[in-house]
C-alpha cells in the first residue's frame, strides 16, 4: 500500500502510526506523503504531530493497558475492580492505568453514585484495537493451541457496538453481492435500497443513540482480514440481532452465541449457515449440540 493510500484511510493512519515505536522513524518512513490527501475530512489544525503519536503508541504499548483497551471492546463499561480482575493486577494498580489511559483519551469515566465505571471514548479507538489486532493477524504465526473461547470468538464477537467475525464478514458480503452496500478501499457506502431494506428488517438509523457515529463504515476484522460493517448500520444491525434473539452473549466474553432462532434467521436473510463452509467449523461446537443446549437452558 502506497504512503498516500495509507494518508487517505483514517484506521491505517491510527494503525501505522500507533506501531511506530520511534516518532522520528514515523516521520522518515513517511515523509511529505504523511500530509492529508486532498478531500481529507481531518482540518490541518489537527493533524497530530509525531510526537502526540509516539505519545499514543506508549499508553497503548503496555500489557496490562492493552488488556483493559482489549476488555473493554465489549463496549460495556466496567468498574476499576472488574478491570483489575480483567487484566490479572490489583485495583490500585489497575486505576493507575486506567488514569493513564483517561488523560490519553482512549477511555471515558462515568459516575453513578459512588461508583465509576469505564469505557472506551469512541468508536475510533475501538477500530484503532481492531485494525492492530489485524496487523498482528497478518504477521509472523505463533505456535499456541486454539480453544472452544477462540474459535466462537472468531465465528462472531463483539467490537465496541457493532458484529464482528466471519459472521459479520458474511453479513456484510451477502449485503454488498444484493446491492445493499458498496465496500471499497475500506469504505463502506448504504444504497437506497440498503436503507429501505434496513428499515424494513427493523434497524432505526436515525435512534439517538447511533447519530453521533458516521452511517456506515468498514471496519478490518482482525480474524478474517476483511472487512465487516461498523458505523450506525453495523451498531443497528447488531441490536436487531439481539431483540431478534438471533444472538446472545455469552458471559465473560466478547463472543457471541448464534441461537436456534439465529441460524434459521441468518440463512433465510443472508444466506449464512453454521458449518456448510470451512471456517464455520471455528464456532460449529458452542452454536450447535449439546453445547449450545446447555449454555441456552442454562440462561
Amino acid at each position: 500500500m502506497s504512503n498516500r493510500a495509507i494518508a487517505s484511510s483514517p484506521w491505517m493512519v491510527r494503525i501505522w502510526l500507533a506501531a511506530g515505536d520511534d516518532a522520528s522513524v514515523v516521520t522518515e518512513a513517511f515523509g511529505d506523503d504523511l500530509m492529508p490527501a486532498a478531500g481529507y475530512p481531518w482540518p490541518m489544525t489537527n493533524f497530530v504531530s509525531a510526537n502526540r503519536i509516539a505519545e499514543i503508541g506508549a499508553v497503548i504499548g503496555d500489557v496490562t493497558r492493552a488488556t483493559i483497551l482489549m476488555t473493554l471492546m465489549d463496549g460495556r463499561a466496567f468498574s476499576a475492580g472488574e478491570l483489575a480482575a480483567e487484566s490479572g493486577v490489583t485495583p490500585q494498580t489497575a486505576s493507575g492505568h486506567l488514569a493513564k489511559l483517561t488523560e490519553a483519551g482512549l477511555v471515558t469515566v462515568h459516575q453513578q453514585g459512588r461508583h465509576r465505571y469505564f469505557r472506551l471514548s469512541s468508536g475510533d479507538v475501538a477500530e484503532l484495537i481492531e485494525g492492530v489486532s489485524a496487523l498482528i493477524a497478518a504477521g509472523p504465526l505463533r505456535y499456541r493451541p486454539t480453544g472452544p473461547k477462540d474459535r466462537a470468538m472468531r465465528l462472531a464477537r463483539t467490537c465496541y457496538d457493532h458484529l464482528a467475525g466471519h459472521l459479520a464478514v458474511r453479513v456484510a458480503e451477502n449485503m454488498e453481492v444484493r446491492g445493499f452496500i458498496s465496500l471499497s478501499d475500506g469504505t463502506a457506502v448504504l444504497s437506497k435500497e440498503g436503507r429501505r431494506y434496513v428499515c424494513d428488517f427493523g434497524v432505526d438509523l436515525e435512534n439517538p443513540a447511533y447519530c453521533r457515529r458516521d452511517l456506515c463504515r468498514a471496519c478490518l476484522d482482525w480474524s478474517e482480514r476483511r472487512f465487516h460493517l461498523g458505523g450506525r448500520l453495523g451498531s443497528g444491525l447488531l441490536d436487531r440481532f439481539v431483540a431478534l434473539g438471533w444472538l446472545r452473549r455469552m458471559p465473560g466474553s466478547r463472543a457471541l452465541l448464534i441461537t436456534r432462532a439465529g441460524e434459521t434467521g441468518f440463512a433465510r436473510e443472508f444466506a449464512f449457515r453454521v458449518g456448510d463452509e470451512q471456517g464455520d467449523d471455528m464456532g460449529a461446537s458452542l452454536n450447535t449440540g449439546a453445547g449450545r443446549d446447555a449454555f441456552e437452558d442454562a440462561s
